[in-house]
Formats: structure tokens, C-alpha cells, sequence
């Protein structure tokens, strides 16, 4: 469930593009700093947009200052200081990481293997933020539970991760958070659940893996599923595109948002595009795009 959430990067300001580097330079000390430096490795772009997100709603202003770091030492860069909020963060990305290469390892994936770097960053994990632990390993469970019993519905399959981010944010927002602000986390993780089915079809297929997606149209690659199911995905995708867009204009934010709003708006639309008419490995298909799909897919605003 990582790498899916990104900019549409040509309509990406200068100012925000530095904003979201150094976010993501912060992040990284953030988890040396609150979980070790091995958990360092497993940082994703995904954790700097919810950064971004979470200190904007709070109120809370990232001070940013140039500094070296062990990766990029040669030249100063623009670095997010590290507060509670960043580290708490980092627990979450951390704790994601462990959870997924425990899920890969019952999966028979060789780099399941890798879950072991991360368990004492987890240990750390749970004595900083133990409900952070406690809502992942919840969820997590929950999802493990509708895959051995091979759920076929989609909305329910997605349930766990939607939950989960709207536990997270509760926690995260604490005060700050809303109705809102839950529903939008929620939709994230619905949309995150989904993309990552729709990405990994081929390949479930071919190790036999859970796939809720594979349950409902029952294809042999995912181009022909796409087209089989194309009206209820684009459906779907269109009500999570347009539920994301009315939270998102119903959230108090503090400070300016162009970086949070280019992501959600045109960056979410993008790469289901992206992954939704991609070609298909398995069967040897080429680029797949149905017109009329197209035109209702929501394309992000200009």
C-alpha cells in the first residue's frame, strides 16, 4: 500500500516541490530519530503528503533549514525539523512497513524475510505510540481475515485499510480532527486499497494470491478484467474522486494548501489513470482505453 500517492508534478509549484522534499528529508531523520536508523530505509513519498496534511490541519508550521544528511552530504539541502508530529508519523510508516513484510512473508514472498530489520524499530513503535500499533495490527487483521475467507465484494474488502486511516487520523488530528477530516482519510485508503488491487491483478493471478478484484470478475489478467468491470471501477473511482474533492473543501486548513490539493486533485486522478489503462503483462495486450471510460473517469481540474 506504498508509493501510490504522488503530485501531478507539472503542475506542481516551485514553493511546494521544496515543501515536499524537505518533508520528506524531515520524515527521515523524524524516524532515525523515533525509531532507528534501519527503519529510515522504508520511507515513502506517501508518508510526506500525509505530513503535509496533518501539520496543516493542526496548525502546526514546518520550520525548514538547509543541512546534510549521511545519503546527500555534499550539498546543504532544505530539511523539515523534527517534531512530535513528524515522529508520530514515522512510527506509522514504520510500523506499515513491518506489518506489510509480515503479510508478504505468510504470503511466501522471499523479501518477507526483511521483516526482521524492522522489528526493533516496531518495538520502539510500540512503547512511543502503542495505539498506532494497536490500529494497524487491528486492521491488518481484519484484512487478513476477509482474504481467508476470499470475500468477493469490493466495498467490504476495502473496509480495513479505509478504516484504518480514519483510526489514524483520529488519532493523529486528535482535536483537530472531524467528521471531515475522517471521511477524507477514509476515501484515501478506500482509493489506496483499490489502486494496489487494481496494480497487483496480474501478479496475484499469477501466484494465486487474494486478489478482491480477481473474485468479482473472475479475469485471467487485468486488462480484460478492466473491461469486463469498467463501468462499476470508473463508478467508483468517480465517487471516491468526488467524495475526496467535497472533504477536502470542507476542511479548515491553517496554511496555504496548493501541495496537498495538487496531490489529491490531480495527482490521485493521474495515477489511477495511470494504472487503470495500463498495459497488461500477463497476456500480452497493449495500452487499454475504452473512450467512454475515459470521458467519465473525473479528470483533475485545471
Amino acid at each position: 500500500m506504498f508509493g501510490y500517492i504522488s503530485p501531478d508534478t507539472p503542475y506542481l509549484f516551485k514553493k511546494d516541490e521544496t515543501l515536499y522534499k524537505a518533508l520528506y528529508c524531515g520524515l527521515c531523520k523524524s524516524i532515525g530519530a523515533g525509531c532507528g536508523q534501519i527503519a529510515r530505509t522504508a520511507l515513502q513519498y506517501d508518508m510526506a503528503f500525509t505530513s503535509a496534511l496533518v501539520h496543516n490541519i493542526r496548525g502546526e508550521d514546518v520550520k525548514i533549514k538547509k543541512a546534510r544528511c549521511a545519503v546527500h552530504w555534499l550539498k546543504r539541502r532544505p530539511i523539515a525539523a523534527v517534531d512530535d508530529t513528524a515522529i508520530a508519523l514515522g512510527c506509522v510508516n514504520t510500523a506499515l512497513a513491518y506489518f506489510k513484510l509480515c503479510d508478504d512473508k505468510a504470503d511466501g514472498e522471499k523479501r518477507g524475510v526483511l521483516r526482521h530489520l524492522y522489528k526493533s524499530g516496531y518495538k520502539r513503535v510500540l512503547k512511543r505510540h502503542p495505539r498506532i500499533a494497536e490500529i494497524i495490527s487491528n486492521q491488518m487483521q481484519a484484512q487478513s481475515a476477509l482474504e481467508k475467507a476470499n470475500c468477493a465484494v469490493i466495498d467490504e474488502a476495502c473496509e480495513p485499510t479505509a478504516n484504518m486511516m480514519k483510526e489514524l487520523s483520529v488519532y493523529l488530528l486528535k482535536e483537530y480532527s472531524t467528521a471531515q477530516t475522517q471521511k477524507l482519510f477514509y476515501n484515501l485508503g478506500k482509493w489506496v486499497y483499490l489502486i494496489d488491487a487494481l496494480d497487483d491483478y496480474d501478479k496475484d493471478v499469477k501466484k494465486s494470491r487474494y486478489n478482491v478484484l480477481f473474485n468479482v470478475y473472475g479475469e485471467n489478467c487485468r486488462s480484460e478484467a478492466v473491461k469486463k468491470g469498467e463501468k462499476e471501477l470508473v463508478f467508483i473511482f468517480d465517487m471516491l474522486f468526488a467524495q475526496l474533492r467535497e472533504s477536502l473543501s470542507a476542511i479548515q486548513f491553517h496554511f496555504n494548501h496548493d501541495l496537498t490539493d495538487n496531490i489529491i486533485l490531480r495527482g490521485i486522478p493521474l495515477k489511477t489513470r495511470t494504472v487503470f489503462y495500463g498495459g497488461c503483462g500477463s497476456c500480452g495486450n497493449g495500452t487499454v482505453q475504452p473512450v467512454q471510460a475515459q470521458k467519465s473517469l473525473k479528470k483533475p481540474q485545471e
